[in-house]
């Protein structure tokens, strides 16, 4: 009789043991998978542009893949272009599985897409493309939207515009944003999610910032090509701070974040633009190896695949750092060749900024430049709690 007990209390005990080590060995089991899936405290929104193949594309080191790009028409019709984008943004919505967190959201727009200011212009012509952005939505199973509308009141490229544009942009918004409310109440609540992207300096000046905010749950900041093909010289196209020989009235991070935040645009709203390319000018001015110079022609835009194998310390391209701009360059001495990019070392400066200032996080152009995702992983280790 003293022996039942006893028996039955070391079933008891083998049970609990056993118990507790099939679920440390679970736990050991989907560690890997758990710690990489964890929500960030800094959102990562990475651009995918449509291609067949696609790149490569870890859903655990970003938050959100923006796919570039939907189209507007001239109807304000709401446009796929690509004859893959239906098999692309299937693939993107799968990766799911892998992080439950992702957001897969649809770019409209992008650099010389038209037809904004007319589909902005009345509350029948925005009524259309909020329908148009719901059934795309619905069909594909996306989180949302993000208008890369370059830009409000401004020709660029030859688009339409006018002065109007600025608070019809407002108008477009907040018609979008009702309508997605509307479709997350049918789908039980579900947040879907409006984004644009947005230039500095002058460019702002057709934006109803303050406004727009309201209706947005982000803005992606295009912190790059400050100097390109059609700025008169060289200089850091994606530099955090000014370079000492930057005039006052040039371009960089710092100065965009602070316009935008003085707009009275939230902090965890910003999401600061990185590069995962550079900009190149030959027939260069040779003073301060290239930096700040009138030049002869602009000569493309290497991606970082490009600058790792051709041009980083290599065919007499020498590597050299701002350590005010916090930005890298490269100067050829024999060709007269300057190259403005970004790299380990300025993205890591840019992930401490975003953290000083709390912003939302950071957002890159475009993951097929980054093949082996070396400069996205300088982000997610610089932003991520592990």
């Amino acid at each position: 009789m003293t022996k039942k007990p006893a028996v039955h209390a070391g079933k008891r005990v083998w049970k609990v043991v056993v118990t507790r080590l099939l679920i440390v060995a679970l736990a050991w089991a989907t560690m890997p998978l758990m710690a990489e899936a964890a929500p960030a405290g800094y959102r990562i929104v990475g651009y995918v542009a449509d291609a067949s193949p696609l790149p490569p594309v870890n859903a655990n080191k970003l938050d959100v893949i923006n796919y570039a790009f939907a189209k507007l028409d001239a109807k304000g019709n709401v446009l796929l272009p690509s004859p893959v984008a239906g098999q692309t943004l299937a693939t993107f919505v799968a990766l799911r599985k892998v992080n439950p967190q992702l957001k897969v959201v649809v770019s409209i727009g992008g650099w010389g897409a038209d037809y904004f200011s007319e589909a902005a212009l009345t509350d029948a012509s925005r009524r259309h493309v909020a329908d148009g952005v719901v059934a795309l939505v619905e069909k594909h199973d996306v989180d949302g939207v993000d208008l890369d509308w370059e830009y409000p009141t401004l020709p660029g490229p030859g688009i339409s515009h006018r002065p109007e544009d600025k608070r019809n942009f407002s108008l477009l918004l907040e018609t979008l944003r009702s309508r997605l409310d509307q479709l997350g109440a049918k789908h039980g609540g579900r947040h879907y999610l409006l984004t644009i992207a947005a230039a500095d300096a002058e460019f702002v000046a057709g934006i109803e910032l303050e406004r727009a905010s309201r209706s947005l749950d982000w803005f992606n900041l295009m912190t790059y090509d400050f100097h390109n093909s059609l700025t008169p010289t060289t200089g850091h196209h994606a530099g955090l701070h000014l370079s000492a020989v930057s005039p006052a009235d040039d371009r960089a991070g710092d100065k965009a974040v602070a316009q935008f935040l003085a707009a009275g645009v939230p902090a965890k709203k910003l999401n600061l633009g990185v590069a995962f390319y550079g900009r190149a000018f030959t027939g260069v001015d040779p003073a301060h190896d290239g930096l700040q110079q009138k030049y002869a022609k602009y000569d493309g835009s290497p991606s970082w695949r490009e600058l790792v194998a051709r041009y980083i310390d290599k065919n007499g391209y020498v590597r050299h750092w701002d350590a005010k701009a916090q930005a890298p360059f490269l100067w050829n001495a024999a060709t007269r060749t300057f190259v403005t990019y970004e790299d380990p070392e300025s993205l890591r400066a840019k992930a401490a900024f975003v953290k000083s200032k709390g912003l939302g996080g950071v957002m890159y152009w475009e993951q097929s430049l980054d093949d082996h995702e070396e400069l996205l992983d300088v982000l997610d280790q610089s932003l991520r709690s592990r």
